[in-house]
């Protein structure tokens, strides 16, 4: 059997019910590069500690992978390393376009996928329930998947205790720091809100006209949300009684956004962040955020770990940066008196088909992909945060290491509903933008208009 990844493009639903076909048979030119280039990346590598082979290391196999990234280099790699172990095999990944409406018919098909990505807002949602109804328990101890190098605040269990996703990414918000703008005016990276204001101070003295920037979306990454979610989230996490209101957008529910939306409001009056500059300079929430902090005149720029995942790809594309080379970091935006506040998210998880027709051999992967290395070394390469407990392989995250648990928020503190969650974002964006006061926001609870 040919050794090789093969990496397809699911455009449109006729596509999706030839997902087989794709997955295992066809390439693009492209795809043909990228093959060439794992197969000679092949046995390179060492092989990785811990990991011993269950099955016989000279049997073929043939395993698919459907996602939502259209490029996922660290699965490939993680794949490559693989075949160390079993080179008699070919694992595919497959890129389903509009993923929440083609996932569904790619597993019911005839030829599922034997492993699927799955995102912590499908569960709870009818249209996603067979997602969960069809993946294998991983947390079964006759398959030896070690879980517990996840770290408790992303490991998913379920209401009964079992584990059916496995987590591979995990991201968070916050701010990329310009460490050597910070050397150069010998200042500290801030940790509260008052360090903040005093640090924005001195910066604004030192040229800086805006201290602070990031895009003025609407947007998860954007300015109001990057900075204040996590702190209206910490609200929750206080006072669980609020969520169904919050939930059921009953308008007195609005009062638990008061504090975080004030907090917003202070960064913008005070000076710490130009929103007129970030709306001029800042045209989207992902490239342009990146490419504009590589300038190397932005102190601290707001945005999300998905954000972060792709600086490293954009460091060579970006001329200012090439030539001016500077080290960054991420941090929790410092919004708290006390301290900022560190949203453990869960990124993307895969999850195994209970029903796939190579389900030992599935499993076997997803057993050598549980490890502090793979799981470091895939987040390490899309450069977002290991759901490990050992943050080490990637410096740019070094400062979430022992962050303080009394000011981390995880998916289990609170059950937001993405209804809720609309609502604030556009109260957090009325209220960069000057559109509504925090009082207007507040009241408005439940009627704000969304995207």
């Amino acid at each position: 059997m040919k050794r090789g990844i093969k990496n397809t493009l699911s455009m449109t639903f006729v596509t999706l019910m030839m997902f087989n076909m794709v997955a295992c048979g066809q390439d693009s030119s492209q795809n043909q590069d990228q093959d060439q280039t794992v197969e000679e990346s092949v046995g390179q590598e060492e092989v990785t500690e811990g990991f011993s082979p269950k099955y016989a290391t000279d049997m073929e196999y043939k395993l698919s992978v459907a996602g939502t990234y259209s490029n996922f280099e660290s699965l490939e790699s993680a794949i490559d390393r693989f075949y160390e172990y079993y080179p008699n095999g070919e694992i595919s990944y497959t890129f389903l376009d509009d993923y929440r409406n083609t996932i569904g018919p790619a597993l019911a098909g005839t030829e599922p996928p034997d492993i699927y990505v799955v995102q912590p807002w499908m569960y709870g949602n009818p249209l996603f329930q067979p997602l969960f109804d069809d993946a294998e328990v991983l947390s079964a101890p006759e398959l030896g998947i070690n879980l517990d190098c996840i770290r408790s605040s992303v490991k998913w269990e379920m209401d009964n205790g079992e584990i059916v996703a496995l987590p591979v990414f995990a991201t968070s918000y916050g701010i990329l720091v310009n460490m050597d703008i910070f050397e150069k005016e010998g200042l500290q990276v801030p940790q509260t809100f008052d360090e903040l204001k005093s640090v924005c101070e001195k910066l604004r003295a030192a040229g800086y006209e805006s201290p602070v920037m990031g895009a003025n979306t609407s947007t998860t990454p954007g300015i109001g949300y990057a900075f204040s979610y996590p702190m209206f989230a910490k609200t929750v996490k206080d006072d669980r009684t609020i969520e169904d209101d919050l939930n059921n957008l009953v308008p007195s529910a609005g009062e638990a956004m008061r504090a975080a939306l004030t907090r917003l409001n202070e960064l913008v009056e005070i000076g710490c962040i130009d929103v007129e500059k970030c709306t001029a300079e800042i045209e989207d929430d992902y490239n342009a955020v990146i490419m504009r902090f590589f300038e190397g005149d932005v102190p601290m720029m707001l945005c999300s770990g998905d954000v972060v995942s792709g600086t490293k790809k954009r460091e060579s594309k970006s001329e200012a940066f090439s030539a001016n080379p500077f080290r960054y970091d991420f941090y929790v935006a410092p919004s708290g008196d006390d301290g900022g506040y560190f949203m453990d998210s869960i990124s993307i998880l895969f999850c195994v088909n209970k029903n796939s027709a190579s389900l030992d051999m599935t499993n076997e992967f997803i057993r050598f992909l549980t490890s502090e290395e793979e799981l470091g070394l895939m987040a390490q390469e899309k450069r977002l945060i290991t759901p490990t407990k050992d943050y080490s392989l990637d410096e740019v995250y070094a400062s979430l290491a022992d962050f303080p648990e009394e000011r981390t928020v995880n998916f289990r503190d609170t059950e937001i509903l993405d209804t809720a969650v609309k609502q604030f974002r556009a109260a957090a964006y009325a209220v960069v933008n000057g559109e509504m006061t925090v009082d207007e926001a507040v009241a408005n609870y439940g009627s704000i208009p969304t995207d």
